[in-house]
């Protein structure tokens, strides 16, 4: 089972401007190839397969606790994309005549179909606007095999990463970047580990892949501070404790990070509060005369 909570991982500040080709290009960090979708599926399905979990414990603990935080990382992205959309909190001004193309901006932007299908929201797709799909799957069984794979798809997440970083200029879509910077490196070094733990080859000498040090993204800097790079959560039962045979035990950050311990921390971060996205009459989001749903959901919310 999961749980959810209402917060983000990180917190994202407000956009300076509605920037729509900002959301697109950070689209394929949910739905591209190497984007959060694939992280999480992979996972996820390799967790549900996974085979002789009891006798080889740590490794199911491994997969399974970044599986729940991969769930996060599809929630904090899309709610990036929606943010870069939609812009700061619009003026109520669409609201009268929906002859006169209030939204004819929407025909220049790359990816007309995140307004036109979804009001200015995220959708499974990449950055082209092509739906993710299943095949990015990769789930054998086979323990080894399967790490393998992970320890690419992250090094591969790296590259995308930092080259959408590239391309935004906005706040809101950096930070989302900078974030998921640290975590994508917790993530490769953890299955590098992993791999050192079952072959005994060195596979965290490769990292970082691309070698950029993070040192050099400035919104990743507060979470390198904080120690965000040397942790991995369980999310859940101290059952999943036990993969701090894989990430502990005297291991240490790379190279390159700020010195430390590896740690397994019991829960998941603080996280930080959902920015609330307002609606746009004209575009039927909520309603064209949204009063009568807010009257009925206030009426329900008073019955609580």
């Amino acid at each position: 089972m999961f749980m959810r909570i209402d917060k983000l991982q990180a917190n994202l500040p407000k956009p300076k401007k509605a920037d729509p080709n900002a959301a697109a290009a950070l689209q394929e960090l949910l739905g591209g190839k190497f984007g959060e979708m694939s992280t999480l599926n992979n996972y996820m399905f390799q967790s549900f397969n996974f085979r002789n979990k009891s006798k080889v414990k740590p490794f199911y603990s491994l997969v399974s606790s970044i599986t729940a935080e991969e769930l996060g990382h599809v929630e904090l992205v899309a709610n990036g994309i929606t943010m870069l959309a939609n812009g700061p909190t619009p003026d109520e001004d669409h609201k009268g005549d929906i002859s006169s193309a209030p939204f004819k901006d929407m025909t220049d932007i790359r990816s007309a179909a995140s307004f036109l299908h979804a009001g200015g929201g995220a959708l499974p797709v990449d950055s082209n606007g092509l739906p993710w799909n299943g095949t990015f799957v990769f789930s054998t069984g086979n323990l080894v095999l399967d790490l393998l794979h992970n320890f690419f798809l992250e090094c591969g997440a790296r590259m995308h990463k930092l080259r959408v970083y590239e391309t935004l200029s906005d706040p809101t879509g950096r930070e989302v970047c900078g974030y998921l910077l640290v975590r994508g490196s917790v993530h490769a070094h953890s299955y590098a580990l992993a791999l050192k733990k079952l072959t005994g080859v060195e596979m965290e000498k490769m990292l970082p892949t691309p070698n950029i040090d993070l040192s050099k993204i400035p919104e990743s800097q507060k979470y390198l501070d904080e120690g965000s790079h040397r942790r991995l959560y369980t999310w859940g039962e101290e059952t999943y404790r036990d993969m701090a045979a894989i990430w502990g035990g005297g291991e240490q950050a790379l190279p390159g990070d700020p010195p430390g311990d590896l740690e397994v921390v019991s829960g998941h971060p603080d996280g930080a509060k959902i920015d609330e996205l307002v609606g746009a009459s004209a575009a039927f989001t909520t309603d064209y005369a949204p009063e009568e749903i807010f009257d009925i959901a206030a009426k329900l919310h008073a019955k609580m």
